[in-house]
């Protein structure tokens, strides 16, 4: 009896695998699509003269960090101000979770847009009850925020003790207290020194991994990079690019190449097809590859080609010229 009822089981086991198995290809086969979080349609803001947002059109999808990267006076903060019902526009529309704007649709939004605010001699506890009793949350969430932000051997410190990183990390655990699906965060950086900074790119990127969608205005390339999955340059208040942070701010590297005979380089570049673009710089050729290409594909075609190449330089090609290159395309 012990040997069949071990065989139903291997029997049953198998079959249970099976059909979940198949279930799971099923499922794949026809994944769930992504919910929209945030969508704007041809937003709009002008103040007199000034268009500070100009036909603004994009698209946030759950459980992205959503960059909205540009210099100051690009439109990033008055877009925010905007989708959070603070400023009104002058034309267009935006949505949160399909729908428009409500009281229920902000409560499940948490929104950081200025210096933090609480009272000095205070500490970081009793300056979250009060902000609780404020949102009408239990006072038992205050730890879990605290603990979340690692502020919880400082919660009896008071507020004009902590640092500004600090500071800032208490005014996150704030905006956390009524567990919001949505984090948008105008300049979360703004004024720190690198410990700061790092302590805070390293908490949004905590909160994130927890399934909540944020969306984060910055100056900074280099923490656009580091913290979003997604990212809209804007300028002037207008949207120069939009997608992918591995896309739109994948800075290709570059070769500088060159030779005795430079007429005879440029005459093999046109024939290479993994050659993406070449400017010929002096005496040299800058050139840039395609995807999955590199250094010994370019010497080998041109030593194929009767062409020995003195120089073969790799030029790392930084954020700053690529975001440029960006904003120059489309002026």
């Amino acid at each position: 009896m012990q040997i069949t009822l071990s065989a139903c089981q291997e029997n049953n086991s198998f079959i249970l695998y099976f059909v979940a198995g198949f279930s799971n290809l099923l499922y794949n086969k026809h994944p769930k699509p992504v919910a929209v979080i945030l969508q704007t349609e041809q937003l709009n803001k002008r103040y007199g003269g000034i268009q500070a947002v100009d036909r603004l059109s994009l698209q946030v999808e759950q459980g992205s960090i959503y960059g909205l990267l540009g210099p100051n006076g690009s439109g990033k903060t008055t877009t925010l101000g905007m989708v959070l019902d603070v400023i009104r526009p002058t034309s267009g529309s935006f949505a949160w979770f399909g729908q428009p704007v409500s009281r229920t649709t902000k409560h499940r939004i948490g929104a950081l847009l200025e210096t933090p605010n609480f009272y000095p001699y205070l500490t970081a506890r009793r300056n979250l009850e009060i902000a609780a009793e404020i949102k009408g949350v239990d006072h038992k969430r205050i730890a879990q925020v605290l603990h979340l932000v690692g502020l919880s051997q400082r919660s009896h410190t008071t507020f004009k003790g902590f640092s500004l990183g600090m500071k800032q990390r208490l005014a996150l655990a704030a905006t956390l207290l009524n567990d919001p699906e949505v984090l948008v965060l105008d300049e979360p950086t703004n004024g720190l020194d690198p410990e700061g900074i790092a302590e805070v790119r390293e908490l949004i990127l905590q909160i994130a991994a927890q399934g909540k969608t944020i969306i984060l205005a910055s100056h900074l390339l280099d923490e656009v990079e580091k913290v979003c999955t997604h990212v809209a340059v804007l300028q002037k208040g207008m949207l120069r690019a939009e997608g992918r942070v591995d896309t739109i701010l994948s800075a290709k590297d570059q070769f500088i190449i060159s030779a005795r005979n430079l007429p005879q380089v440029l005459e093999v570049l046109k024939q290479l097809p993994f050659v993406a673009a070449y400017q010929p710089e002096g005496e040299a050729v800058n050139l840039t590859l395609n995807e999955g290409y590199g250094s010994a594909d370019v010497n080998k075609a041109m030593f194929e080609a009767g062409v020995v190449l003195q120089q073969l330089t790799l030029r790392r090609k930084s954020l700053e010229a690529q975001f440029l290159e960006i904003i120059k395309s489309q002026a």
